[in-house]
């Protein structure tokens, strides 16, 4: 068993409150900009006053309309200004926000905002609002349904016109460290998603640990800003709206990852980023094809190599001479066009929800963009391990943010200690009790090993872990996220539970594979092509790199290539895109079978 603890930096003031800071800057520096919303292509600055204006508006809404202390608000919509404003009112008011993923669908938000309790729901469009009053009559509950859009906010707003800025006030100091803040339901990839109990002091400690330690450098930057492009209802988005809001970074929204988030990027210009993997697996895979499609292929991977070699020398500290010559050729080059794709301006990125991989943590600091890699769960207010500019250990996700201990059980499980970790499952106290250790320590479910110097290495998921008939204990997710990092495939699952050998099941990344069609003038739909043995040689690549990670036991042996990815519409993924396993498994038996039959 093995532990470390970074020690506190400081303790909380008991008068403590999320939304201390935006009064506070409101009366301090009122001419502040405190975020940027984009207006018709254009992005407007929003000061710290106005800010607190529009938060006070919606509170005194909140008010009228008969919200009380410790009423849980739900609130589906995309990642936008509203949001946070939405937010804020509802902590203002001493409410509990619930958030809702805008792609949920009708048997989740019925899931979420009956088990919450919720009083009120704001959603973002009509259909939103549709989805919600077909279920409302079995909600009793629930009251009002506010729609952001179509003028529905304003009208609301103006119910609120009445009450004083005085009880307003009254409401919000009332509010203490351990009253609830937020309810986050977790992605449920097996059973019933549950609410995690998130105080004021969990998000507050979070926040204050994260930017007083891993983090500090990043928020100390001149200028600093980020763009917010991933569900502000996923627990570690929302850290990082608090923590922009705690450090004077200006932020901004946008509601989506697709193409026009490029266009958004190199007009808004952050200093830093949180993206999960995928993303900058996208921005790497599209500029190789574009240097390919150009006939610059080789120099492209040339510069990677190198950007590789300089990240990994930087480690040793040495940096020899030649190597410092060919990094500043291709910096001239090849990076400043690849660092564009982000903005062109940013030097840090937050990166979490699944592992990034060695190589593109290498690469990517080797171009100029330091990826700092981090863990946690909901159930720890996001963040409970870091790494930080300074000592960044790329393959890790950093040692545990202060005032937090991590233990290692004998069974090779994370345990988790510290003021970030929930108080409990919403109106489940027999989860809440499986979920800790008699002595207080969260069992994570997921598997790790701490190094001499603190570094945690996640290497699986409890409930994950296959074992094969003979007996082999294999935690996929080293392999699967080695193969998906490969442009040419999107999703991969390994299977072998029982079975004589290890094999995976793999889906086409569409973007990509449009690509690869022009490069070996083929035609037709995945679908048409799983047997080609062109795209077969592809993902025999990306599945043989994958197999270098792990021992002969634990490789792949054979895989399938579907026909269809895997989504959340098809059922396959979570809203936080984790993937349903036992579901995969069901829909594709077959597929499964097939790869043992022989």
């Amino acid at each position: 068993m093995r532990e470390y603890t970074s020690p506190a930096k400081g303790d909380l003031p008991p008068d403590t409150r999320l939304t201390n800071t935006v009064f506070a800057r409101a009366a301090e520096e009122p001419e502040a900009v405190m975020f940027r919303r984009q207006e018709n292509g254009q992005w407007r600055d929003v000061t710290c006053a106005r800010f607190r204006d529009d938060v006070v508006d919606v509170a005194k809404a909140l008010i009228a309309a008969g919200i009380e202390h410790g009423d849980r608000v739900a609130l589906m919509s995309r990642t936008r200004y509203e949001w946070t404003v939405i937010d804020y009112a509802v902590w203002t008011v001493g409410g509990v926000t619930v958030p809702i993923y805008d792609s949920s669908s009708e048997e989740q938000v019925h899931w979420i905002l009956s088990d919450s309790d919720s009083k009120a729901v704001f959603v973002e469009t009509a259909e939103h609002a549709a989805l919600v009053k077909a279920v409302a009559g079995d909600l009793p509950e629930l009251g009002d349904v506010w729609q952001i859009e179509g003028g529905g906010l304003g009208e609301l707003i103006g119910s609120g016109s009445g009450v004083d800025d005085s009880a307003v006030e009254e409401r919000r100091t009332a509010v203490t460290l351990d009253d609830l803040a937020t309810l986050i339901y977790t992605s449920g990839t097996t059973g019933r998603p549950k609410g995690c109990e998130l105080t004021q002091r969990n998000l507050t400690f979070d926040v204050m640990s994260v930017n007083s330690g891993p983090m500090h450098q990043v928020f100390s930057l001149p200028d600093r800003s980020s763009l917010l492009f991933l569900p502000l209802a996923h627990s570690l988005a929302r850290i990082i709206q608090v923590g922009c809001v705690e450090t004077k970074t200006v932020m901004g929204h946008f509601p989506s990852t697709g193409p026009e988030l490029i266009d958004a990027l190199a007009t808004f210009k952050p200093t830093f980023l949180l993206a999960v993997p995928r993303v900058f697996e996208k921005v790497y895979n599209k500029a190789e094809q574009k240097a390919v499609s150009e006939g610059k292929g080789k120099i492209f991977h040339a510069a990677a190599e190198t950007a590789i070699a300089y990240s990994k020398a930087l480690d040793s500290g040495k940096v020899g001479f030649g190597l410092r010559a060919k990094h500043a050729l291709f910096n001239r080059l090849v990076y400043g066009k690849i660092l564009a794709a982000v903005g062109g301006e940013a030097k840090y990125a937050v990166s979490g929800g699944s592992a990034l991989g060695d190589r593109l943590g290498h690469f990517f600091r080797g171009i100029g963009l330091t990826i700092l890699e981090g863990y946690g769960l909901t159930e720890t207010s996001a963040p409970a391990t870091a790494n930080d500019p300074a000592t960044n250990r790329i393959g890790t996700v950093g040692r545990p943010i202060p005032g937090t201990s991590i233990r290692i059980a004998e069974d090779g499980e994370v345990l988790v200690k510290g003021d970030n970790v929930m108080r409990g499952y919403w109106k489940n106290p027999e989860a809440t009790k499986n979920a800790f250790t008699e002595d207080g320590w969260y069992r994570s479910g997921d598997i790790g090993e701490l190094d001499d110097d603190g570094f945690l290495r996640i290497t699986g998921r409890k409930k994950e872990i296959i074992v094969t008939a003979g007996g082999k204990n294999v935690a996929p997710a080293v392999i699967e996220d080695r193969i998906r990092g490969h442009a040419i495939v999107s999703q991969c699952m390994v299977v072998g539970d029982n079975r004589k050998f290890v094999a995976a099941l793999v889906t086409i990344d569409p973007e990509a594979f449009e690509f690869w069609k022009k490069q070996h003038g083929k035609t037709g739909t995945v679908a048409e092509l799983v047997d080609d043995p062109d795209l077969r040689a592809a993902v025999q690549e990306a599945v043989d790199d994958g197999n270098r990670a792990v021992s002969k036991a634990e490789s792949v042996r054979k895989f399938a290539i579907l026909p269809v990815d895997f989504t959340e519409a098809g059922g396959q993924m979570t809203a936080s895109l984790k993937l349903k396993r036992h579901v995969i498994a069901k829909q594709f038996s077959a597929e499964i079978d097939a790869l043992y039959a022989d």
